[in-house]
């Protein structure tokens, strides 16, 4: 049977059919559907991990116990879990792990576009690119047959076009009976540097066997044409490699690390030019030359954003027709959603000329105009910790006029060790929580403060204001972000004080479903409207300005009020009210 499936959604059905029993995973684009895709297996326990760090731990401790487990996260995700995944490397597993790290060249939604099949070769485990869903699902059964065959952690890498993408798959039967034996084996799984001298010749060993078995694995393949022209190529690049130069010799590599050199030599030897073609790093390329074979790549192809069939057909022109001119698009800025709790507290964080050390979420868009409402954002928890760097760097006065703003997600995934660190280190600003109950950006994921698992089953859920004050900080206070003008009465109290404290800004996206305000949408009194342009300073799509006096967008409007609330002279007003 076949069916139509994203790379995602194939990843979860590979995982699936190799007998996957444990998976977990910190949403994160583009690899956020994988885990909502297992979740609907009831053979495979699935959850949102706090991170990507304990994520990748909970996949060692099943493999170690003898279970196949698969984890993913996206790219910049690897790089929370890297402890864990170097150390991995060394014991290697008992049931298979499959890590699973989806890239983002364009940076479509993150802060960087790193190329991680780098991580692959760092930690010396073997690193395979499906380009199509198909693939992503085969790749994951070879991926698990690998993984215990040569006793390693095995990287799957993606890329958002494969991730997303949709193509057809042949479905499988899954595979039962795989739970091995649990044996207690400290020389293998404890790493005192006794043992981890032991491991480290294993590993070296093991790069070898594997670079043998990638001569000849299923999952490389050249596709002979004219042999003028040769392209190495993988992942999703190779599908634009075959519609922008059809007549090209191909060679395909399924596994990209380690890389079969005698493969690799074998073709070039038979084609009079050699290309490399690939997206962000020269990872091929640099192996490719170590070598000693010519080879033409970033010289002529950008290590910078995704590559296209275009672009290619462009570069390469005397093997194709003039590239196709891409159709105009509309330029569609991202922006935060009508009713947005968060903006009614950005507009205040302006109003008050505060610092604001920013975080990772759908939060960060205050960042842009004309909230403008943010001056830092380096990766996810960086705000709190980067905000006690700013105060022992400038000074407690300093601090008087700085906030760190983070999600509740967020927070949970990386900031309780930051406003620790504050605690004990002696800061003395405001951390402002933006809790709207849910993982947001990603498309509204569960996460411990929720009160629900990714299968939706009932779960604790923490209590952020009693977490804080475990914490050690004593000033606590929770707002209605709805209510402006209490949340510039409190952020004035608690930033003006000498000592931490938390403000937790506590109102559920308005996006949930049961969580939409009250009342109909906003008119405009044009008669009392002084064209003073306040209500623009909030960002709001609900509100037009085809002239200097805005109307609204009742398709997009869903009462909120805050601008009503921003609008000095009345001329705003929900439907059914009255102006007073």
């Amino acid at each position: 049977m076949k069916r139509l499936m994203t790379g995602n959604q194939a990843i979860a059905r590979g995982a699936f059919e190799a007998g996957v029993t444990v998976a977990s995973a910190y949403p994160g684009t583009p690899s956020t559907e994988i885990i909502e895709t297992m979740a609907t297996y009831p053979e495979i326990y699935a959850e949102w991990s706090t991170n990507e760090k304990v994520a990748l731990e909970v996949g060692i401790g099943a493999s170690i116990g003898g279970a196949r487990a698969l984890v993913a996260m996206k790219h910049v995700g690897v790089n929370v879990a890297a402890d864990p995944l170097f150390t991995f490397s060394y014991t290697g597993v008992n049931g298979g792990l499959v890590l699973v790290s989806a890239g983002d060249p364009g940076m479509h939604s993150s802060q960087n576009e790193q190329d991680n099949r780098n991580y692959a070769k760092f930690a010396k485990i073997p690193v395979l690119e499906p380009s199509d869903s198909q693939e992503c699902k085969d790749f994951v059964l070879l991926a698990f047959q690998l993984s215990e065959q040569f006793d390693t952690p095995v990287m799957v890498r993606t890329t958002t076009r494969v991730a997303h993408g949709q193509s057809l798959v042949t479905l499988g039967e899954r595979q039962e009976g795989l739970l091995k034996d649990y044996e207690k084996n400290p020389p293998k799984y404890v790493m005192l540097p006794g043992y981890g001298r032991q491991r480290h010749p294993v590993v070296e060993d093991r790069r070898k066997a594997l670079a043998a078995y990638n001569e000849t694995a299923p999952v490389n393949r050249i596709e002979w044409g004219d042999k003028r022209i040769g392209v190495i190529t993988s992942g999703v690049v190779y599908q634009y490699v075959k519609e922008a130069l059809p007549e090209a010799s191909v060679l395909k590599l399924g596994m990209t690390f380690p890389l079969p050199q005698q493969l690799i030599k074998d073709f070039a030897g038979q084609v009079e030019k050699l290309y490399v073609i690939e997206e962000l790093e020269p990872f091929l390329e640099e192996q490719i030359r170590a070598w000693g074979i010519e080879v033409v790549g970033k010289e002529l192809f950008p290590r910078i954003g995704e590559l296209s069939p275009e672009l290619i057909g462009a570069k390469l022109g005397d093997w194709q027709q003039e590239a196709a001119v891409a159709a105009e698009v509309p330029n569609r800025p991202p922006v935060l959603c009508p009713g947005c709790p968060h903006r009614g507290v950005y507009y205040v964080i302006n109003r008050l000329k505060l610092t604001v050390s920013g975080d990772i979420g759908c939060y960060t868009l205050g960042a842009t105009p004309p909230l403008s409402a943010m001056d830092t954002c380096i990766c996810m928890g960086a705000s709190i910790s980067g905000a006690l760097g700013l105060e022992k760097a400038r000074g407690k006065e300093f601090a008087r006029k700085l906030v760190a703003v983070i999600g509740d997600s967020t927070f949970l995934h990386s900031g309780i060790t930051g406003l620790l660190d504050v605690v004990y280190n002696g800061g003395t600003f405001t951390t402002l929580i933006l809790d709207n109950s849910t993982t947001a950006m990603t498309g509204h994921q569960e996460h411990p403060g929720t009160g629900c698992r990714v299968d939706h089953t009932p779960a604790p859920a923490v209590d952020l204001e009693q977490l804080v004050r475990s914490l050690g900080v004593k000033r606590v206070r929770t707002v209605d972000p709805y209510d402006l003008a209490e949340v510039e009465r409190v952020l004035k109290e608690e930033t003006a004080a000498e000592e931490a404290s938390v403000v937790i800004a506590k109102r559920p996206c308005v996006l949930l479903k049961g969580h939409q305000p009250t009342g109909g949408p906003v008119r405009v009194d044009e008669s009392l409207c002084t064209e003073c342009g306040r209500c623009r300073r909030l960002g709001c799509p609900a509100l037009v300005f085809k002239t200097a006096k805005p109307s609204v967008d009742t398709t997009l409007c869903n009462g909120c009020g805050q601008c009503v609330q921003v609008c000095r002279f009345n001329a705003l007003v929900k439907e059914g009210e009255a102006n007073d």
